[in-house]
């Protein structure tokens, strides 16, 4: 088998309501995302995803990613989808870095590797069966009344558990929201304060030394040596994200003793050949993950709930998913759906969707195949 076309979609996903992260400081109303479709010899086609999320939130960006493809795309034409490790260390040799952008072909080879398989995603890396995967709801900043209204709300839709975006300036208001939801929380549920970033180290101290919630906070400052610095010094078990781009920097951070848990995004580190690699590092430092993408549509959602299902339940904490919050998914209907709080993968070999390219528009470019 080997790949002989390779075309590219720019496609813009509406949110249902704007998204504010960070406190506020980063506000969202639309996603930038990039479909790739493999063709090959065989005539068998696969699909992958990447989507940055956006241009203001990591140094990642959708039209970046789409101009790195015009350097990695030719270089795959004719190579064997399934070969997974050598396509990857072309892809790092065509262009160093950029692991985000690499993402959606790698996604793209392992569904390829499925349907001529046979096999869903999760078999292949690594499960007998796929296991349920709780969903978590995503709460956006707001007052104390806003945000518990959303839990509620999450609450009645089958979530248990829920990630509360805090932080900002106003650290006496981020501890009104924390002591609050705390008060609030349903029996039975569970609750991750997502600071994306917005404090320093003297702020997040301050913060969670003084309140008494012994919950997940995720991300508390921006790099990896400030979380490292209060971690040191907090009593809540600490989650990172947004500094994690790389194997090398989960190494770093188990290295420093910086977390007890960390977020896995197939997108950001480089698809799923390198989450997976980074997922069986965390099993084996005892680390517990959220396995989820960086956005996108259902398809990124499902090729991330598959190392999800197959990851031990033990190191697997709960997964968002980011086409809940779309007002268009250009893949109704299909993948990992949300019911009552679960997802439950089928027997569907590779990713499991088919994306329909007349939902996509034309495409942005087309590699091969002359």
């Amino acid at each position: 088998m080997k790949i002989s076309r390779i075309s590219v979609w720019a496609v813009s996903l509406p949110l249902s309501k704007p998204y504010w992260l960070s406190g506020g400081r980063l506000k969202f109303e639309e996603i930038d995302s990039t479909f790739v479709r493999l063709e090959t010899d065989t005539g068998l086609v696969g699909w992958g995803e990447g989507c940055p999320w956006g241009h203001t939130y990591l140094p990642a960006h959708g039209s970046g990613l789409r101009a790195a493809l015009g350097l990695l795309a030719p270089a795959l034409i004719g190579r064997d989808p399934r070969a997974l490790d050598d396509i990857n260390r072309l892809m790092d040799v065509t262009l160093p870095g950029h692991p985000y952008a690499k993402s959606p072909l790698d996604i793209a080879c392992w569904d390829l590797l499925g349907k001529a398989s046979g096999q869903p995603l999760w078999r292949l890396l690594g499960a007998e069966a796929a296991a349920p995967v709780d969903i978590n709801s995503s709460i956006s900043t707001g007052s104390p009344e806003e945000m518990i209204a959303d839990i509620r709300t999450a609450s009645e839709l089958g979530y248990r558990t829920h990630s509360a975006k805090i932080g900002g300036s106003d650290f006496a208001a981020d501890i009104e929201r924390i002591e609050a939801i705390s008060r609030t929380l349903p029996e039975g549920e569970q609750v991750t304060f997502d600071v994306n970033r917005a404090w320093t180290p003297g702020v997040a101290l301050q913060v969670l030394n003084a309140v008494g919630a012994r919950d997940w906070f995720e991300q508390p400052c921006e790099t990896l040596d400030q979380c490292a610095v209060v971690a040191a010094q907090v009593p809540q078990p600490i989650m990172l994200d947004e500094c994690l781009h790389t194997f090398q920097d989960h190494l770093d951070a188990w290295r420093r003793n910086a977390c007890q848990g960390v977020k896995v995004k197939p997108n950001r580190v480089g698809g799923l050949t390198k989450a997976r690699q980074i997922r069986d590092f965390g099993v084996s430092v005892g680390w517990q993950m959220h396995i989820e993408d960086t956005g996108g549509s259902a398809f990124a959602d499902t090729a991330a709930l598959h190392l999800a299902a197959s990851t031990p339940e033990v190191n697997r904490l709960a997964s968002w998913l980011c086409h809940a919050h779309l007002s268009r998914d250009p893949v109704p209907d299909q993948g990992g759906r949300n019911r009552n709080g679960l997802v439950q993968l089928s027997e569907t070999p590779g990713v499991g969707l088919n994306p329909d390219p007349g939902l996509l528009g034309d495409p942005v470019a087309v590699y091969g195949g002359e």
